[in-house]
């Protein structure tokens, strides 16, 4: 993967107005950015290394706060600083800056406009505006490669598709074709802009072949297309000649469309054995084992656990060997690993004892190499997501009420928030197992870190980072006015907000009661939960993440989680579930004596008053990483420890969290809905 040339793409005309130069010769600008282009992350990377600093000018209040703390005193004290004040979004052109930014930009003539038909005007701007920053790279590409002319609506789709996403309807003509479209497409979690999937959909009306199919569904909706292919798995087996077990008839199919699908094309059977070791696909139990006739079906069919749980951890080492990102990833290849790697781990646990030596030193180095890549990367470009907007979904925690915020349509929704306390990617995928039958969309969102509770969770419910509220650091009692301010700013107030926590340990027949009184309330819009059980499972567990995986699995089955959920869909909400941050299995690297100089001394994350004691301190730990703290209000200096490191006796293991593993940083994010 290389690093985009950014003199060389869209961004030119962008940049040719931000010179290392001009960041020398004045110390502000203005740009108004309606298409939100200034919060592409290798934009802003550039601009930082050219001497920029951008702030986005969003909320008046929180945005003077911002401009003079951080700017103010730097230029008072001679500092050379530009900053590049950015009004951006849908409400930019209703939005007036502040006066004395105003004049001061224009005197030097550093106020800019810049939007997506300047850029790419041969196109239909409408459409256009449906892609997402991480899309321009290759569409200028495509363009300069094609030159298609000026197109229309249609022909700017149908460019898009057949140059952006390797889609031309009209070359799929056999259910193999339309497989293999269907099967990247959800294997890399593609979202197309809805423009364009209206416009595959009616193309693809258009042939006969494909009426029967449910492609209304299948085509957004990941976890529908899986079902669709789990339903009809069998029934192929079956039609292969593999006897069905006594007793184990199958069942009737749920989702419309062909009986019969062709899972032994050789397009499509390169597929098959991935989907089953990375978990997207359940083996099934009605057919023998003895029974299946071809190697690459074997993962298909359920035998011994042990075996099976072998087979697929077999096959999916590979895939994240050669699937890990490189320093030039963006944050969605790091989404896509994380959720194989928590596959992985799901497996490993599973196996315990019985992993070859091979396979557990092949797991080791693995993680080892992934969390060395993404220690790196975490330090290079996280500071760049919390730039980039709330929709098509919230990359970053803060950003996650926003998003509810433009679901609930003038407030007609019912909308919950279940944040379920420590909750990694791979105890999600155990939890995941006791939702079976409704409606899961599955994606990924970023804790911010340190990924320590009073941190991270306070910026969900806050909806803004920590920087915005550092008089309540280090205690979460502040998380309901939190919820009621930023609602109450979005309009609903009083009893339209609600927010609940379960207690330390509170039973969860005594929170499930607290949920059902509040969703009952007619009037209750937005509900914010905090659930517990997960954490206290993480601190009180002695058997590493075996015995954690054991706990969630145990509970999961035990129905409380389900229960939750069940009550507030009956009462007619969406429900989103987050984590606040995730935990890792770490060990000790030594803890040195430094008495009460940290004001947080974490397994792992350190927090300091200032970069001085800080740095002090780090001389006792050189292989300590000086976080550069990203968000972070002045007076809070992180120091963590690298990979899977811990500040613990030497090679004494704990699960934990705070630092910038992966499985601490990226959580899960799902919708859930009762099924269409």
């Amino acid at each position: 993967m290389t690093h985009p040339d950014p003199a060389a793409s869209w961004r030119q005309p962008l940049l040719e107005c931000f010179t290392s130069e001009s960041a020398t010769a004045s110390r502000l600008t203005v740009v108004n950015d309606p298409d939100q282009l200034f919060a592409e992350p290798v934009l802003r990377s550039v601009l930082a290394e050219r001497g920029y600093e951008l702030l986005a000018y969003e909320d008046p209040v929180a945005f003077r706060y911002l401009f003079e703390h951080r700017c103010r005193p730097r230029w008072e004290a001679g500092e050379l600083l530009h900053a590049v004040v950015v009004n951006g979004g849908e409400a930019s052109a209703r939005t007036v800056l502040p006066y004395d930014l105003l004049s001061e930009a224009r005197a030097t003539q550093r106020e800019f406009s810049f939007s997506l038909p300047s850029l790419f005007p041969s196109l239909d701007p409408n459409v256009l505006s449906e892609l997402e920053p991480s899309q321009f790279d290759a569409l200028s590409e495509a363009l300069q490669r094609a030159n298609p002319g000026q197109l229309g609506a249609n022909a700017t789709k149908d460019f898009l598709l057949n140059e952006l996403f390797g889609v031309v309807p009209g070359q799929i003509q056999q259910p193999a074709d339309l497989l293999r479209l269907l099967l990247r497409r959800h294997l890399r979690q593609q979202q197309l802009p809805p423009l364009l999937d209206q416009r595959l959909l009616e193309q693809l009306c258009l042939q006969n072949q494909w009426r029967e199919w449910p492609l209304e569904r299948l085509l957004p909706n990941r976890a529908a297309f899986f079902s669709f292919l789990q339903e009809r798995w069998p029934l192929f087996l079956q039609a292969k000649g593999c006897a069905v077990v006594p007793g184990r008839e199958l069942p009737a199919l749920q989702l419309p469309g062909p009986e019969l699908l062709p899972f032994d094309h050789d397009d499509i059977r390169v597929f098959i054995d991935n989907l089953f070791a990375e978990g997207l696909l359940e083996p099934t139990t009605a057919i023998a084992t003895d029974e299946v006739p071809a190697d690459w079906m074997r993962l298909g069919v359920v035998g011994k656990q042990d075996e099976n749980a072998a087979l697929r951890l077999e096959r999916l080492l590979p895939l994240l060997e050669e699937a890990l990102p490189d320093a030039a990833a963006n944050h969605e290849d790091w989404e896509l690993f994380a959720l194989r790697w928590a596959e992985a781990q799901v497996l490993q646990t599973e196996l315990s004892g019985s992993l070859s030596p091979e396979t557990s030193s092949q797991l080791y180095h693995l993680q080892l190499a992934l969390e060395e890549g993404f220690g790196g990367w975490m330090l290079q470009r996280y500071s760049a997501l919390s730039s980039l907007p709330a929709l098509p979904r919230p990359i970053t925690l803060d950003k996650v009420a926003h998003f509810l915020a433009h679901q609930q349509t003038g407030g007609s929704k019912r909308l919950a928030l279940v944040v379920v306390d420590g909750l990694a990617l791979n105890q999600w995928l155990l939890l995941r197992d006791s939702l079976g039958g409704l409606d899961l969309k599955e994606s990924v969102c970023w804790a911010w870190v340190p990924t320590i509770t009073s941190v991270s969770r306070q910026t969900i419910f806050a909806a803004e980072a920590p920087m915005f509220f550092p008089q309540s650091l280090d205690t979460t009692s502040k998380e309901p006015k939190h919820w009621e301010r930023f609602w109450g700013e979005q309009g609903l107030l009083g009893p339209a907000v609600a927010y609940v926590r379960q207690g330390s340990q509170e039973a969860d027949s005594e929170l499930l009661e607290k949920v059902k009184e509040l969703a009952s309330r007619p009037a209750c819009r937005a509900l914010g939960i905090v659930v517990g059980k997960v954490d206290e499972m993480l601190h009180g567990v002695v058997t590493g993440l075996g015995g954690l995986h054991a706990q969630v699995r145990q509970w999961s089955q035990q129905g409380a989680f389900r229960a939750l959920i069940d009550s507030l869909l009956d009462q007619g909400f969406i429900v989103y579930v987050t984590a606040d941050h995730g935990n890792v299995a770490a060990k000790g690297i030594g803890r040195p004596n430094v008495g009460t100089v940290p004001e947080e001394k974490g397994e792992r994350a350190w927090v300091f008053r200032d970069d001085v004691l800080r740095a002090q301190v780090q001389q006792a730990l050189p292989s300590a990483l000086l976080w550069p703290g990203p968000g972070l209000p002045a007076g809070y200096s992180v120091l963590l420890p690298r990979g899977v490191d811990a500040f613990l006796a030497k090679g004494k293991e704990t699960l934990g969290h705070g630092g910038i593993a992966m499985e601490e940083v990226l959580v899960p994010f799902v919708r859930i809905q009762e099924p269409a």
